[in-house]
């Protein structure tokens, strides 16, 4: 079926987006660690993501989309001008587009619906010529010079010609699989692509075929197990009416070396495909017309969830480096534009990140992220520590502006993954490769259901040429675990496994890292924020307004000499003008619809107990750092990027996955702080932390007019100048323990240097459990036998890690198990 496009606009001009105050324009922008505030966008909609950042025209064209609109919505279509200032296109459609490209035979962008010449002329596409969430763009396979493909989110596929932007439809977009929503649902008969999986993201052609990926799964058990198969990795020669599938699992991005422009060598030219599984990342490579599979390592499980929903357009992109970027699962990685099967070196973790970001580009010579920073709706996010908190009254992203440098410069890589998760495994069949370069720390954890050892066979790739010579043996005997660390010399890029028998369940899982080399003061730039004993200070609640009037309301209190002297609703607009308003209505709102929980945590001797909306428990470090007494509530859990939690619990703050990604099993620590902070919110693309200091001072210290009350801005991915995070606790302190009854797990994973004291009243040996993947897979480390009164300390190896600890006493005594992380 042959569709025209409804609206051409060949000569626009841009008017300026309406600002909460219009002095924005006329003073010279405000950043504070790379976000000018004045530059956030937003839309009357759940969500307002940042879809696709791109140069082009000597501007920083920009769109952004809204959760699920295959038909249009309030999104909009901005241009940066170098100056920084923002303008909007009055011709916007609005929808979820994330799709980028640059068709060089014409000299156009293409981004979202809009197609933009070299002069910044800019033509539309209507939701109506073309419905669905537009999702990706791919070189044509026939006439590359002449037309483009789109792709959307519910696998519609598209055909455009460059000139005319005449659409073609080639399957229609499913928005409830099998329930066409394209221009006319009876009198055609357009095919369904009718692929496994649903929500969409990356497109790409290459070696004579359109390479399609999607990322989740339509179903109730998807938005509770992320463990369930999921997503797709699909290709299509360009005239059959079915799609292939390659593999069966969540897939992000597809790309090859020619990135927003395509291969420049279509027919040999390598095409890369991003996912993962419950397992690890993985790495999915068309070369000479085969596919290849590697896998490498996680840093973030926020990401995971079978529904597809957390991801956020993960890319692989050049930004003029010698490498692409590729940012997946909270980590950049380095990226070779060489990457085949005859040259797979180079893949390496540069660092780890807490901002959700939606596409990144280099512009100007600074590195632009576009980010998911405020949504309206929790998207299922929601648990019992973030209490009754009503999310930011309008959603809302921005701009994040800084150095390349930065990709090198956030948290120390971390890598969690496997081969086999209690998976089958055949004698003599070899793993997955999996990446063994870039990490100085790297253990590997192996066991087996066999009544019989099994030998367990490790190869290694060094040069990445598919050259494989035997690294190691390792025999497990039946119903062991066996820890083994790779020394730090040991080279080789890839690494895989066999066995040497059968086995109906074996597990093959890794732990990496680099050394944190941050030390335990905080920046700077945190100077301010108030410590233990500080009477003299400011607090309070703070969110983000509803109603259109893009300002961030602060329900603060004023304290001098430890008694409070004053309250007021102070309102901050895009200038970081902070203003009492007398709004003693507002006020009174806030602290009724977004109070500060209480009773979310427990704190004993032994550390800090906490229970999930399950009702299991889970102990936690206190910080060496601060103290537990002399604060008043302070916010524990709260959404600061979109469906991402922060969890900030005796002076640590962690990041916090969503419940449908396993919630807090999978929790990591991201810094160590000595500060009380009452509050914290995202605002612009911002991090506000109240609980500041009243003599405070600097620039990310933003005080009212009346100089009463402040808070403190900066970016999320400031709190990795916090210090690394550090601890002291444990499952017991003199508790009364009963013989093969484990404590409570206490979390393990992502600290640095470890060591585990224990002590027993009577004889008895202390089985040390691990849980190695966060989903309670207890394997037991180590077993200490302690005489009466007997105290031993075990050091941990630099390259041990595991999620959780747990410790099983052998008799009834009174014991005492405590750990503490540097």
């Amino acid at each position: 079926m042959r569709l025209t496009c409804v609206t051409l606009i060949l000569a626009v001009t841009l008017s300026s987006i309406l600002m909460a105050d219009e002095k924005t324009a006329e003073t010279k922008p405000r950043s504070i660690s790379g976000i000018f505030p004045h530059l956030a966008y937003w839309n009357d909609h759940g969500e307002c993501g940042t879809g696709a950042v791109v140069p082009w025209a000597g501007k920083l064209w920009v769109i952004t989309y809204g959760p699920h609109f295959p038909k249009g919505s309030t999104d909009k279509l901005y241009t940066i001008s170098p100056d920084m200032q923002i303008e909007t296109f009055e011709g916007s459609v609005g929808g979820t587009p994330a799709n980028r490209m640059i068709h060089k035979e014409t000299n156009q962008l293409l981004i979202g619906p809009y197609v933009i010449d070299e002069k910044a002329n800019i033509r539309v596409i209507t939701p109506e010529a073309m419905p669905g969430r537009l999702t990706g763009n791919a070189r044509h396979l026939f006439d590359p010079a002449g037309k483009v493909y789109y792709a959307t989110m519910e696998e519609g596929f598209y055909e455009v010609d460059m000139k005319t932007l005449d659409v073609t439809e080639l399957f229609q977009d499913d928005q409830s699989h099998g329930k066409n929503v394209g221009p006319d649902p009876t009198a055609h008969d357009v095919p369904f692509a009718a692929l496994p999986g649903y929500h969409g993201k990356g497109l790409y052609s290459g070696q004579n075929r359109l390479i399609y990926a999607n990322n989740g799964e339509a179903s109730g058990l998807a938005r509770s197990r992320p463990d369930i198969p999921s997503g797709c990795l699909a290709e299509w020669d360009g005239k059959s009416k079915t799609w292939q599938v390659v593999r069966r699992n969540q897939f992000t991005d597809v790309r090859g070396p020619g990135d927003l422009q395509g291969n420049p060598n279509p027919e040999t030219d390598p095409v890369w495909a991003i996912g993962w599984d419950h397992r690890s990342l993985l790495l999915m490579l068309l070369d000479g017309g085969k596919w290849y599979t590697y896998r490498l390592p996680k840093a973030s499980h926020c990401y995971d969830g079978a529904h597809g929903w957390n991801t956020e357009w993960p890319r692989i992109h050049d930004i003029g480096e010698t490498d692409f970027v590729m940012n997946m699962h909270g980590m950049f990685w380095h990226f070779p534009k060489t990457f085949t099967h005859a040259n797979s070196s180079g893949i390496s973790p540069r660092s780890t990140y807490l901002k959700v970001i939606g596409d990144y580009c280099r512009w100007n010579d600074q590195l632009v992220f576009g980010c998911d920073d405020a949504a309206q709706s929790e998207f299922l996010n929601t648990r019992r520590a973030k209490g009754k908190v009503a999310g930011p009254g309008q959603s809302h992203s921005n701009l994040w502006f800084t150095s390349t440098d930065i990709l090198d410069k956030l948290g120390a890589p971390i890598g969690r993954g496997s081969v086999w998760l209690k998976d089958e495994v055949k004698a003599g069949t070899s793993s997955d490769p999996y990446l063994f370069s870039g990490f100085q720390r790297r253990s590997l954890c192996l066991f087996h259901d066999s009544k019989v050892p099994v030998t367990f066979t490790l190869e290694v790739d060094r040069d990445g040429n598919d050259k494989w010579t035997e690294l190691t043996t390792i025999t497990v005997p039946a119903g062991k675990t066996v820890w083994h660390a790779f020394p730090q010399d040991e080279a080789g890029v890839w690494l895989r496994i066999s066995a040497d028998q059968d086995c109906a369940q074996a597990t093959a899982q890794f732990h990496y890292a680099n050394e944190d080399k941050r030390d335990s003061e905080a920046a700077a730039i945190f100077q301010g924020l108030r410590k233990p004993g500080s009477s003299s200070y400011s607090e309070g609640i703070v969110r983000v307004r509803g109603n259109r009037l893009q300002t961030m309301s602060f329900a603060a209190t004023e304290v001098v000499d430890g008694k409070p002297v004053h309250e007021g609703l102070y309102e901050m607009d895009a200038n970081l003008s902070l203003v009492d308003i007398n709004d003693q209505t507002a006020f009174d709102w806030t602290h009724d619809n977004a109070p500060i929980p209480e009773g979310v945590l427990e704190f004993d001797a032994a550390s800090i107990l906490y229970v999930d909306d399950e009702g299991n428990r889970w102990r936690l470090p206190r910080s060496s750092k601060t103290e537990d007494t002399g604060f008043s509530p302070m916010r524990i859990s709260r959404e600061v990027a979109t469906e991402r939690d922060l969890f900030n619990c005796g002076g640590t703050f962690y990041e916090l996955p969503a419940r449908n990604a396993n919630g807090i099993a999978k929790i990591r620590p991201v810094c160590s702080h000595p500060f009380s902070i009452n509050d914290y919110c995202s605002y612009r693309g911002m991090m506000i932390l109240t609980g500041v200091d009243s003599d405070a001072q600097g620039e990310h210290i933003i005080r009212s007019d009346d100089g009463r009350v402040a808070v403190w801005a900066g970016v999320i991915d400031d709190l990795w100048k916090l210090g690394k995070p550090v601890g002291v606790g444990g499952p017991w302190k003199n508790s009364q323990v009963t013989a093969g009854t484990p404590s409570d797990p206490y979390l393990m994973t992502g600290y640095d240097k470890m060591s585990l004291t224990v002590w027993s009243d009577v004889p008895t040996d202390i089985h040390v459990e691990v849980d190695i993947d966060g989903t309670g897979t207890w394997r037991t480390y180590k077993t200490l036998s302690l005489g009466k009164g007997e105290s031993k300390t075990l050091a941990f190896p630099d390259e041990f890690q595991a999620y959780w600890i747990r410790l099983v006493s052998a008799k009834d005594a009174t014991v005492t198990g405590q750990l503490t992380y540097e």
